[in-house]
Parts: structure tokens; C-alpha cells; sequence
């Protein structure tokens, strides 16, 4: 039921993450996933994925799920336009929800909005003729910026109408109803697809990336957080640990990528004479440039600590 970003090929043909074939509805930002749930469970033959960036409204979502017994839902941890650009393959969505987005309200935030023209383009070779996004939102301004936003693609017909019943049962969606807040709606239909066919831009790469090294590891007394530019991205390593044993260490990782962010483990652990530095497979991490760059940044750094590099593979 969950999606792991490690499963992902790119794309990935939706009937491969269901076990059939079957019109696909996205949820983008399901919270608890009140929404989600009743909508499967009325539409049994529908596939619904749902993505969302909470860990907590995953679990919540998750629950709901498992409660429900439905089978036709698969829940996906990270960022929309990942999964949008990277994984599904083009033409392969039917419809595609919205509900009560974080509006980003403060002017320096607005570029974290997602329905923004550059999204709409992407989302415009993702839907299937015919396709279409549903917003629902309590927020003028953000409503106002999404409609101007569609607008500027030339994509999409665009209908603002009553929110459907179903859209107004979500836990916001009472919320705002019980303040006397004003909810708007707005269909966006694709009419035309964007020049541009967004193939994904995360490449993956066969096996995971490591490294040998030679000499003792340095005795970790303490440790100062590493940050590593690349092309494309950045590796924050943001803790160090000695393993329970006192034999390796591990460190926690975040690697952020166009629209992908991980968070790995990283063990430098002594094997055969030498040191090996790898990606524990622990959550099932993505193997791309950013991992390569993880173990390249902590090579170099144990390289600082007087360790000599053997081997490298990345």
C-alpha cells in the first residue's frame, strides 16, 4: 500500500504499482486522508494513489486505509511534481484532486505554491484527454493565483463552479464551513499538452554507490554538520553516531535533488582490512547522483580524518 521511492523505475507504468489496469486518480496533499478513503471506496474501479509530504498524515491515512480494507489506494511520502514528472508515465491520469492546499500566503513564499503555469505544463502531459485537475480551496488570493496561473498555459478550459458535496466533508472543509468561510472550486479540463514532454530528470543508477578506504576511523568526539554542493543539488550531512558495537559509524544524511528529497544512512564500517562506506538499504533509498555525492562528501571528510581512499565507486 505504500509506494518506497526505491521501487520507482522511470516512469513507472501505474498497472505495475496496482496489479491491474484501471483509470488513475491523484490526491495531491491528502492529510488524514478522509477524502481519499471515501473516494476509493466509492469508486472500486479506480486505482487512487495519494501523495503527501506529513509523516504524521500518512499514518493517519494509512489507518484509514487499512480499516477500510481497500485494496484500489497506494500512499506515496514526498513531493507532487516528483511523482507527477518522474514517475507517472504520460497520459496515464484520469483526474486529479486538490483539496484545501497550503496556500503560502507571505509574498517570499509563493514560489512553494504548486499550481503554478510551469506545473499546470507538466501536469497538462501527465492527464489523459480529457483529463482534468479539481482545486479546492478556502483561500481568495490562492484560488485567484491558481486560476491566472492555468490561464497562462493555454491548456486547460477552466470552469468555476460549486464545490462538489464530497469535497466539503474533509475535515477543513468543516473547519472553514463552521466559521461561515467562503469555499471556492474550479475545474481544470486539458484541452492541450505544453511543447515541452517533461521526461524525468532523476536518473537512477544500477546498485548503490560506495567506497573502500584504508586506516582506522577517527574517534568521534564530536562532530560539525557537512554541506556539499553538486550540480543539481545538495548533501547536508546533519548527525554522526558510533554503531552500539563501537565498531563503525553512521551517519544520518539528507540529500536534496530537483524535487526529490532523501534521507539516508550512511555506515562506514571495517570489512576484510579495509573500511567500507555505503548506503544502508534501510527505507529503501533512491540510487541517483545525489547518493553518489553523499559517499563522496564523507570519503572526503574521513579523508580529512587520515584515512587513505582505496577504491571508489561513484
Amino acid at each position: 500500500m505504500i509506494l518506497r521511492t526505491g521501487q520507482f523505475t522511470f516512469p513507472t507504468p501505474p498497472a505495475q504499482l496496482f496489479g491491474r489496469e484501471a483509470p488513475l486518480m491523484l490526491e495531491i496533499g491528502f492529510g488524514d486522508g478522509g477524502f481519499l478513503t471515501d473516494w476509493a471506496a466509492r469508486h472500486p474501479d479506480w486505482n487512487v494513489l495519494g501523495v503527501e509530504i506529513s509523516p504524521g498524515s500518512m499514518r493517519r491515512a494509512f489507518g484509514r486505509v487499512r480499516r477500510a480494507g481497500l485494496t484500489n489506494v497506494r500512499l506515496y511520502l514526498g513531493q507532487a511534481r516528483f511523482l507527477v514528472r518522474n514517475v507517472l508515465p504520460p497520459r496515464s491520469l484520469s483526474l486529479v484532486y486538490v483539496n484545501f492546499p497550503d496556500p503560502w500566503p507571505k509574498k517570499r513564499h509563493q514560489d512553494r505554491r504548486l499550481l503554478q503555469a510551469s506545473f499546470f505544463m507538466l501536469l497538462a502531459t501527465r492527464l489523459s484527454d480529457g483529463g482534468a485537475l479539481r482545486l479546492t480551496t478556502d483561500d481568495a488570493p490562492y484560488f485567484s493565483f491558481a486560476l491566472e496561473e492555468a490561464e497562462k498555459t493555454g491548456l486547460f478550459r477552466i470552469e468555476v463552479t460549486k464545490p462538489p458535496p464530497e469535497t466539503l466533508q474533509t475535515k477543513y472543509a468543516r473547519k472553514w464551513q463552521a466559521q461561515q468561510k467562503s469555499i471556492y472550486h474550479a475545474i481544470f479540463t486539458k484541452q492541450a499538452e505544453a511543447a515541452d514532454s517533461f521526461p524525468p530528470c532523476i536518473k537512477r543508477y544500477d546498485g548503490m554507490h560506495h567506497a573502500l578506504l584504508e586506516g582506522s576511523l577517527p574517534e568521534l568526539t564530536r562532530f560539525e554538520k557537512l554541506v556539499h554542493a553538486f550540480e543539481g543539488g545538495h548533501v547536508i550531512v546533519l548527525e554522526a553516531y558510533r554503531s552500539l558495537d563501537g565498531a563503525g559509524l553512521l551517519f544520518l544524511v539528507r540529500i536534496e535533488e530537483e524535487d526529490l528529497t532523501q534521507e539516508v544512512l550512511v555506515e562506514a564500517r571495517p570489512k576484510d582490512g579495509q573500511v567500507l562506506v555505503r548506503v544502508l538499504p534501510f527505507g529503501l533509498p533512491l540510487s541517483t547522483r545525489g547518493t553518489r555525492e553523499a559517499i563522496r562528501c564523507l570519503t572526503a571528510w574521513l579523508e580529512t580524518q587520515g584515512m587513505r581512499l582505496a577504491e571508489a565507486f561513484f
